[in-house]
């Protein structure tokens, strides 16, 4: 059974902050370092939070490079989750060991 929670994409957040910063899309680039189009493609979800985008975003915007990254690993596994199905899967575990077995 899956989660309900759907947890927005990273630049669903990031589009916010723009928002709230009162800034456009080109001077969030310029900030940042990069493209135009590398913000364009984060924010519209096109593209994935990278790493080094991650420590772009913390020293740029606010919060920790493990935030941003936690919402990325966050959305990738609840997409995953939608489309795995585990049910014919089966936990390996571990022989138990009876008391006084040596």
């Amino acid at each position: 059974m899956a989660n309900m929670y759907n947890p927005p994409h990273p630049g669903e957040l990031i589009k916010e902050a723009i928002e709230a910063l009162d800034i456009s899309a080109r001077k969030l680039a310029l900030a940042l370092d990069v493209a135009p189009s590398t913000v364009q493609r984060l924010i519209s979800g096109k593209s994935d939070m990278s790493p080094e985008m991650a420590i772009r975003l913390s020293a740029v915007i606010g919060s920790s490079e493990h935030v941003w990254m936690g919402m990325q690993d966050a959305y990738d596994l609840w997409h995953a989750k939608q489309k795995i199905d585990v049910s014919r899967l089966q936990r390996l575990r571990r022989p138990s060991l009876i008391a006084g077995d040596a």
